[in-house]
């Protein structure tokens, strides 16, 4: 039997020198199109005539790229209180000056999760695990907040008040995402997404001169007031002017009122409302107690600098595009945890499975090495292939003991992603049971055009919105800096009268006879004659001007509007670079669902032939026509096949959550709603499609003659 053996590998061996000739004697363009025939296209053809689908330059005459879908709904509202509107002076009007207290964070985790513990287990599926992240990942609720932190920035500016700014990059705390059990896959290139955004200096923009030009008017209505007493005992040094008094005393009380008001055109109101009450012996004066009233109206108009609506109410536009890029980085947010969170499970996944093959390799290597005891005992196998066997089981347990480690650390992984508080003992050591598996299903993005998933990647990646957004804000601010070129010219008119009354002083000295005047020798008037004269036209105060600011060489003016148009620029090439930063992942990501398939279909090749030559091996064996060493090496060579199986499988599924995530279509698929998740309470499920339930290793199968 083992001559026929013998000349049976002769002869195949004969066969492959035969077809390796043959191969090595075809032509170079047959043998390409052998191989490009799977499906591949050929990387030196020359490129064949098309035409421009997605042009994103502008260029008059060709396609253009689709504007990006703006984040629905607009505005989304995590929380009850809308921060965009102030309190309102009704019914109380003391609610405008009373501290708002923002709801405390909740630290501990929805009863979800304790439902998903059973038996001292976690059983958990993908979906499970996307919504226990979508209410209590702390990296989306960080992002939550900052919805409302941009709703208070649109408050700021209807007051006409500088921005403080939104954060619109990704928070990446959560910890996990990548493995040692999963390597390799992915496309040729190593692409990846970038964090997005507009902040200050982010992918090397420079944005300093966002939100400067001309100051708008305050629109908050501003009411001032002074009251005052002072009462002045004052010694005399000159009796002549004192009426031959050696100290005089004064009371004066004042009662001052102002007010202020902005408006979107450039105008600025002020009124002023003044009274001063005086009482005094100071043979002088004629009344006492005098009650002096004033009252102005003015009205200042820019009509250069700082002119119109468009000047004064732009920090409105600009926060509400900044409200818009906050609800888009959180779209993006949601996008980059939900793929992060795919990553652990498909992590987890691959080390459980890898623990599971582990100790099947450890079970056939521990029983390998009892038959050799056994056979040793009975004296028909050699002392050293029971060393040998048992050098493997030692080998295998320490790989088995790894494989734990890295299953129990993944677990923890995938807990502190889904749990806010892992203080109780019972779910911190629970294990994690992934229950889903992925499908091998084609998507339909794999056979798609590559022009179509570039645009859909163009009108669906927060990313560009983000960039649109931007460059929105920034052509609003080369308006305002060109404004701020001008000189300042103001016009203003106003219109004022003063009024006195008060009663006659009973010290008032008549000069041409020396004698105090008699009683009623003054009318007195009330002060409401006073006030009623304020209106009347009997002593009016009024007029008109103008205030003109002309800066000589206005440097600064010039420097800044000039960087604006220099950052706008940037941002427009950094537009352009998105664009084709994301043409070339949008490939990448489907070169790497094709490579990922066929490592697959190899790696499951591959531990189907492991299997059968190790099934083969173990039965040469038992019947003496083998050895230890051949039976130890067929059982490595099935651990390395099973391994290879068990990344390949991962690697496709963690490549396939990557593409939805760049063509930002993970939501829709999986049926997540972003106005559910602003809030923090998850209604539904998503419906996460091609996954499968876990399956046993399939048997050894009968080796066919047919491919």
């Amino acid at each position: 039997m083992l001559e026929k053996r013998s000349v049976r590998l002769t002869h195949l061996q004969a066969a492959a020198c035969v077809a390796l000739v043959l191969v090595s004697a075809v032509p170079p363009g047959v043998a390409q199109n052998a191989v490009l025939s799977a499906g591949q296209t050929n990387p030196t053809a020359p490129a064949a005539p098309q035409t421009i689908q997605n042009d994103t330059t502008g260029q008059a005459g060709v396609p253009q790229a689709p504007q990006p879908a703006l984040t629905q709904p607009l505005f989304l509202r995590p929380s009850g209180v809308d921060y965009t509107k102030a309190k309102g002076l009704f019914p109380n009007p003391l609610r405008d000056y009373l501290p708002t207290n923002y709801a405390a964070p909740r630290l501990t985790n929805t009863p979800r999760l304790d439902d998903l513990l059973k038996d001292g287990k976690i059983y958990l599926s993908l979906s499970d695990a996307v919504t226990l992240a979508l209410e209590n990942n702390y990296d989306i609720a960080i992002a939550r907040i900052n919805l409302d932190i941009a709703d208070t920035d649109l408050l700021r500016a209807k007051a006409g008040s500088s921005l403080r700014g939104v954060s619109t990059g990704v928070v990446a705390n959560t910890l996990g995402g990548s493995t040692s059990t999963i390597t390799g896959g992915g496309g040729p290139g190593g692409t990846s997404s970038g964090s997005g955004g507009g902040g200050t200096g982010a992918n090397g923009l420079v944005l300093s001169t966002n939100g400067s030009g001309p100051t708008p008017e305050n629109m908050d209505p501003v009411l001032t007031g002074a009251l005052e007493y002072e009462a002045i005992d004052q010694q005399q040094t000159n009796l002549l002017f004192s009426g031959g008094k050696t100290d005089l005393y004064t009371d004066t009380s004042t009662y001052n009122f102002g007010y202020a008001q902005g408006f979107l055109t450039g105008t600025q109101l002020t009124v002023s409302f003044n009274n001063s009450r005086v009482s005094t012996d100071n043979p002088f004066s004629n009344y006492s107690p005098q009650i002096s009233t004033t009252f102005r109206a003015t009205a200042t108009q820019h009509l250069l600098q700082g002119f119109g609506p468009g000047i004064n109410g732009r920090f409105i536009l600009q926060a509400k595009n900044n409200r818009r890029i906050t609800d888009s980085a959180f779209r993006q947010q949601l996008l980059y945890t939900v793929n992060q969170i795919e990553n652990i499970y498909w992590g987890l996944v691959s080390a459980y499975e890898d623990e599971q093959a582990k100790e099947r390799a450890l079970t056939q290597s521990t029983q390998l090495t009892a038959d050799n005891r056994k056979q040793l005992e009975i004296g028909t196998l050699a002392p050293l292939d029971v060393v040998n066997s048992d050098a493997s089981v030692a080998s295998d347990r320490q790989a088995l003991i790894a494989s734990q480690s890295n299953l129990e650390y993944q677990q923890l992984i995938m807990k502190q992603a889904i749990a806010r508080n892992l203080n109780d003992p019972q779910l911190a050591n629970a294990p994690v049971i992934p229950t889903d598996r992925v499908g091998l299903d084609r998507l339909p993005e794999e056979d798609m055009p590559v022009e179509d998933l570039v645009r859909q990647a163009y009108v669906n990646n927060p990313q560009i919105e983000q960039a649109v957004l931007n460059m929105k804000n920034n052509q609003i601010t080369i308006k305002a800096e060109k404004n701020g070129l001008l000189p300042t010219v103001d016009a203003y008119g106003f219109y004022g009268a003063s009024a006195l009354s008060g009663a006659q002083n009973s010290n008032a000295l008549n000069f041409d006879t020396g004698t105090l005047y008699p009683p009623n020798s003054f009318s007195p008037i009330t002060y409401g004659t006073g006030f009623s004269n304020l209106f009347n036209s009997s002593n009016p105060d009024k007029g008109v001007g103008v205030n003109i600011n002309v800066p000589l060489r206005n440097r600064t003016a010039q420097a800044d509007q000039a960087r604006s148009q220099m950052e706008l620029r940037q941002s427009q090439m950094r537009l352009q670079q998105l664009y084709t930063q994301i043409r070339i992942q949008v490939i990448n990501g489907q070169y790497a669902l094709t490579n990922d398939r066929a490592q697959v279909a190899a790696a499951q090749a591959s531990r189907d032939y492991a299997a059968q030559s190790l099934d083969a091996e173990q039965k040469k064996y038992k019947l003496g026509a083998s050895t230890t060493a051949n039976v130890l090496q067929q059982g490595r060579n099935l651990a390395i096949a099973e391994n290879t199986l068990i990344s390949a499988t991962a690697a496709y599924a963690k490549d396939r959550a990557a593409l939805r995530e760049l063509l930002s279509t993970t939501l829709g698929d999986y049926g997540i709603s972003i106005e559910a998740a602003a809030a923090g309470t998850v209604a539904q499920a998503p419906l996460i499609p091609g996954l499968t339930a876990p399956k046993a290793p399939e048997p050894v199968k009968p080796i066919s003659a047919t491919p």
